[in-house]
C-alpha cells in the first residue's frame, strides 16, 4: 500500500539571473512502513523535498498524494487540518512547549485538534520512549537525547500516515543519535509507520530501508544505483 507518492516534483525560487531550480522533477513511492532516509550535501535540496512533502511549502509544479489524497488541490485551511492529522514532524531543535512537561508535549497534537488523549496510548507512548519516570520532568529539566523522544512520542501519537524528520540526530552526539535512530527503527515496525528522515549522517541512513541521495535538486534511489555499496562503504568507515 503506497502512502506517499511524489509526482514532478520542481520548485522554483526567485528569477532571471537569480533564480534557482531547488527540485527538479522529482518522482518517488513510499509503502507503508518503509524507513527511507535522504541524503545530500547542504543546499542540494532536501529540506526543500521534505517541506513540499509536509506542505509547510508550496512547489512549483508537481503532485504529491499522501495516502491518495492530493495535498495542492485541498484549499488552505483543508490542507492545515490533513496535515495536522496525518503528518508528523520531528525537528533537529525539538521544539517542545518549554511550559509543559513530557506526558503534555505528547499528547499536545491531539488537544490541537480537540481530541481526548487515551490514556492507555500515552502510556505506551512513554514506555516505548523510556521516559515514563520522566513523564512530569519539564523540556529544561531533559538531556537532548530525551528532548528528542519526547519530539518522537509527539510526532506518532496522532498515529500520522506519514512522519518527517528532519536532522532529528543534528544536535545529538553519537551515542544519543544511535538511540534516537534505533526508536524510530522501532517506532517504525511497532506502529508501521512510513518515515521520511533527511539526515547528514551516512552512518545512520544505511540503517533505513531504502536511501535517496538528492543533488543539486535531483533525486536518486540508491538502491537501484550501482554505487550503492560505495555509499555503504563509506558510511561504515
Amino acid at each position: 500500500m503506497e502512502i506517499l507518492q511524489v509526482q514532478n516534483l520542481c520548485k522554483t525560487y526567485g528569477k532571471g539571473e537569480t533564480q534557482v531550480n531547488a527540485l527538479k522533477n522529482v518522482s518517488f513511492n513510499l509503502k507503508k512502513g518503509e524507513f527511507c532516509a535522504v541524503v545530500g550535501e547542504s543546499g542540494s535540496g532536501k529540506s526543500t523535498l521534505l517541506n513540499c512533502i509536509g506542505a509547510l511549502d508550496l512547489p512549483t509544479s508537481g503532485r504529491i498524494f499522501i495516502d491518495g489524497n492530493d495535498l495542492f488541490t485541498m484549499n488552505e485551511e483543508a490542507r492545515t487540518i490533513f496535515r495536522r492529522r496525518n503528518i508528523g514532524f520531528i525537528f533537529q531543535s525539538f521544539q517542545l512547549v518549554a511550559e509543559l512537561n513530557v506526558e503534555q508535549n505528547i499528547a499536545f497534537p491531539l488537544l490541537l485538534d480537540y481530541r481526548r488523549p487515551d490514556p492507555a496510548a500515552i502510556e505506551e507512548m512513554l514506555d516505548i520512549l523510556g521516559l515514563a519516570d520522566r513523564r512530569r520532568h519539564l523540556p529544561n529539566q531533559l538531556s537532548g537525547g530525551q528532548q528528542q523522544r519526547v519530539a518522537i512520542g509527539r510526532a506518532l501519537i496522532t498515529r500520522p500516515k506519514l512522519i518527517l524528520a528532519d536532522e532529528p540526530t543534528g544536535n545529538l552526539d553519537s551515542r544519543n543519535s544511535q538511540e534516537v535512530m534505533d526508536l524510530l527503527m522501532k517506532a517504525s515496525r511497532h506502529y508501521q509507520q512510513t518515515i521520511l528522515m533527511i539526515t547528514h549522517n551516512n552512518n545512520l541512513a544505511v540503517s533505513a530501508d531504502r536511501v535517496f541521495r538528492v543533488s543539486d535538486g535531483c533525486l536518486t534511489d540508491l538502491r537501484h544505483d550501482t554505487k550503492r555499496e560505495g555509499f555503504r562503504d563509506e558510511k561504515l568507515s
